[in-house]
C-alpha cells in the first residue's frame, strides 16, 4: 500500500436518478499536495468533494481517506479533516468563537476554558482580530465569514483541508490574500488541501496539481501538462484569456 496516498478513490459511480455525475473515476491525492478541482458546470465538482467526505453515498467505487473507508468509519475521517464549504456555512445563531468550538464539542471532551483558548488561537492563525470570536456571522464581512469558516476546519488540527470555491465572491485583492493564507497553511502545518475552484489566479499561485473533471472522470497533472491536452473543453480553459492573464500574473 503506498502511504503517501491520502485520498484513494477507484471506479466511482454518482448518480443522481437518471443523471450520471461520475462514471468509473479514478484519483489519487498524495500527502502535502494542494490540489485544484476544476471543471464545467455540471461536471460534479463539489459532489465529488462530498462523496469522498461521505456525505454522498456512490452508487459504486471504493473510497478511501487516511488509509479509511470514507463509507465506514466517517466519525473517523471527520476528525481527521477540515471543510470549508461555500460562504463559510457557519451557524447564525452562534458566535464565531461557538462555530469554531463545534467540532470540539462533537468529537473531543475539552473544557469550555480549553476551548475558548483553542478558539482563540484558530482566530489568530487565519488572519481574524481577537474581537471577532464573541461576533454573530451577520456581523462580519463575507471575507471575515470565509476565514471563520476556515478557522472552523481547523478546529481539529487536521490532517486534510477540504475547501469548496474558497475565493468566490472575493474581490481581487481578498482572493489573493486568501491564496496566500491557504499557502501558509500549509506549508506552516503540512496539509493536504483538496481545493475546489473556478479561480484560474488560484491554481496557478498555489496548487501542486490540478484534477480535471471532464467526460465524468478525472484527468490530473500540472497546469503546464493540461495545456498540453488536446481534449475540447481543457483547451479552451487553460488556454482562454483569463487563463494567460494569470500565467502573465504568475510571471
Amino acid at each position: 500500500m503506498d502511504t503517501d496516498v491520502v485520498i484513494k478513490v477507484r471506479g466511482l459511480r454518482t448518480q443522481f436518478g437518471t443523471q450520471v455525475i461520475h462514471d468509473n473515476l479514478d484519483l489519487d491525492i498524495r500527502r502535502g499536495q494542494v490540489v485544484g478541482v476544476v471543471g464545467g458546470s455540471g461536471t460534479g465538482k463539489s459532489v465529488l468533494l462530498r462523496t469522498i467526505l461521505g456525505l454522498n453515498r456512490p452508487r459504486e467505487g471504493d473510497i478511501e481517506v487516511l488509509g479509511e473507508d470514507a463509507r465506514q468509519a466517517l466519525d473517523t475521517v471527520q476528525r481527521r479533516t477540515g471543510v470549508l464549504f461555500q460562504n463559510g456555512a457557519l451557524f447564525s445563531s452562534l458566535t464565531v468563537a461557538e462555530n469554531i468550538q463545534v467540532p470540539m464539542r462533537e468529537h473531543l471532551d475539552l473544557s469550555r476554558s480549553l476551548m475558548d483558548e483553542l478558539a482563540a488561537l484558530k482566530i489568530g492563525m487565519v488572519g481574524l482580530p481577537p474581537d471577532a470570536g464573541p461576533k454573530f456571522p451577520s456581523e462580519l464581512s463575507g471575507g471575515m465569514r470565509k476565514r471563520a469558516g476556515l478557522a472552523r476546519a481547523l478546529s481539529l488540527d487536521p490532517e486534510i483541508l477540504f475547501l469548496d470555491e474558497p475565493t468566490a465572491g472575493l474581490d481581487p485583492i481578498g482572493a489573493a490574500a486568501f491564496d496566500n493564507l491557504i499557502a501558509e497553511l500549509q506549508k506552516g502545518l503540512g496539509l493536504t488541501v483538496f481545493m475546489v475552484t473556478h479561480d484560474l489566479d488560484s491554481l496557478s499561485a498555489i496548487c501542486d496539481s490540478i484534477a480535471v473533471l471532464v467526460d465524468k472522470r478525472v484527468r490530473l497533472g500540472t497546469m503546464a501538462e493540461h495545456m498540453q491536452d488536446a481534449h475540447p473543453w481543457i483547451q479552451s480553459y487553460f488556454h482562454g484569456p483569463r487563463a494567460r492573464a494569470a500565467l502573465d500574473n504568475r510571471l
